[in-house]
């Protein structure tokens, strides 16, 4: 089936036989709670069907297939992540912190969905929304088009990676995250000093790895792009003078 959206006159307009009536966003709802609920096998529309009580070709009529819904799963936590975010009263730079928090925090509180899909491309109206946001905050800091292009697909990719990042290990049993965590205070201490001059070193602050380095990246990504903005406006006004 091609790409696009399903046409409106497809869409059922009747419940179904648990009194449900479908909409894509009754349908996103079901598909973000049964994927949390049971993991990424649960995206099907046999489960979708079963959890809606509709027939599952019914679904057919709002998406293409699973890959479009986990599209609209994506989208979906992008709007959410994005409610409420007003960048225009603030510095760009701390608009930007604003809104990497904003996306990293939405895809932990969805993480086997952010597993999935935080590396995809949802061409819906959240994603578009967001991207235009985050090039306007580039822009406004001084950069011309092609930096600003360039620049936020650095900050959205840091961003985004990292969330991919800390949603799987949120999505891991407590038990070998448990583990995981621990072995930078257990394992890595342990580890003997001759052989690992460095490690024994610096071993009463390894355990600060198994932590998230979010705030870290962020920190040191904008302040670059706060010296290339600097740079930037030095450069412009140094051929304006000359």
């Amino acid at each position: 089936m091609a790409e696009g959206r399903v046409p409106a006159e497809r869409r059922r307009r009747k419940p179904t036989r648990s009194g449900v009536v479908l909409s894509e966003e009754v349908i996103v709802d079901c598909a973000l709670r049964l994927v949390e609920q049971h993991g990424p096998d649960a995206l099907s529309v046999r489960r979708l069907g079963a959890a809606l009580g509709c027939d599952p070709s019914a679904l057919y009529r709002y998406f293409h297939h699973t890959d479009d819904l986990l599209l609209a799963l994506a989208d979906r936590i992008i709007g959410e992540a994005q409610e409420g975010f007003e960048p225009d009263g603030m510095p760009w730079q701390d608009a930007l912190r604003e809104m990497a928090r904003r996306v990293h925090g939405g895809y932990r509180r969805h993480p086997r969905v952010a597993a999935m899909a935080a590396y995809r491309v949802t061409r819906r109206l959240n994603e578009f929304r967001a991207v235009d946001t985050g090039i306007g905050l580039l822009r406004r800091a001084g950069f011309d088009g092609a930096s600003a292009v360039r620049y936020y697909a650095a900050f959205i990719d840091t961003v985004l990676g990292h969330a991919a990042l800390d949603a799987a290990q949120l999505a891991l049993p407590v038990e070998r995250r448990g583990a995981d965590e621990l072995a930078w205070g257990g394992v890595y201490a342990e580890l003997p000093a001759g052989e690992y001059r460095e490690l024994a070193a610096v071993r009463g602050h390894l355990p600060c790895m198994g932590g998230s380095s979010f705030e870290v990246a962020l920190e040191l990504l904008v302040s670059a792009l706060v010296t290339a903005a600097a740079a930037s406006a030095s450069a412009s006004a140094s051929r304006e003078g000359g």
